[in-house]
């Protein structure tokens, strides 16, 4: 063998012989998501009146938000480099990129608080689950668990079911005073929503 030999191979670390995923890029020809009519009935309605577990370790009722605006992205599942994404992942329209979505909004955070909004992000994992992304990326906000759906449930947002897991559609709600003011969705490319939702945003002043 050229280079290493079969037995030094033998005795790299399994995590440098295993194949990782790359979370933070997106693959080339991701399918683009449509337009299913699953959040045309969002715009106008009040946020639910219920609490969902933090990262922060506390609760937040999103319709009791005190900031002037509040922008809420749902997405399906952030994936971890030491575990492999569902099989056929990058397949269905919509999944793949969450943790690019995540660092978008990480990136312009400041951007965003400059515009009067406070960023949450919600999906149904747990909160232990969210809260080692949180961690690994350096996230500055707050991330709600709606392992339950009851969130889901309550404004009847699109979901879809891999794996045996029920996961949310990606989508982000701007609220304004609990009741939703705009919603993009679908949202693609995910890794560059942040910057969609700051046009929006600069576009439609509080």
């Amino acid at each position: 063998m050229d280079g290493l030999s079969r037995r030094s191979l033998l005795k790299l670390p399994l995590v440098l012989a295993m194949p990782q995923t790359n979370v933070n890029q997106l693959p080339a020809n991701l399918p683009r998501p449509k337009d299913d009519g699953g959040a045309r009935h969002l715009t106008g309605m009040a946020l639910p009146d219920l609490e969902l577990p933090s990262t922060e370790n506390r609760r937040v009722n999103l319709s009791k938000v005190s900031a002037p605006r509040i922008v809420i992205y749902a997405y399906p599942m952030t994936g971890r480099p030491d575990r492999k994404l569902p099989q056929g992942w990058d397949d269905i329209p919509g999944a793949r990129g969450c943790t690019p979505e995540t660092c978008g909004f990480r990136d312009h955070h400041k951007d965003l608080a400059k515009l009067h909004a406070e960023v949450f992000g919600v999906s149904t994992q747990d909160t232990a689950y969210q809260q080692e992304m949180v961690k690994r990326l350096e996230v500055p906000f707050e991330v709600l668990s709606d392992e339950q759906m009851a969130f889901a449930r309550a404004l009847k947002l699109p979901t879809f079911t891999v794996d045996g897991m029920t996961l949310l559609k990606r989508l982000t709600i701007v609220a304004r005073s609990g009741r939703i003011e705009h919603v993009f969705y679908p949202v693609f490319p995910p890794d560059k929503h942040a910057e969609e939702v700051i046009a929006w945003l600069k576009g439609h002043p509080a």
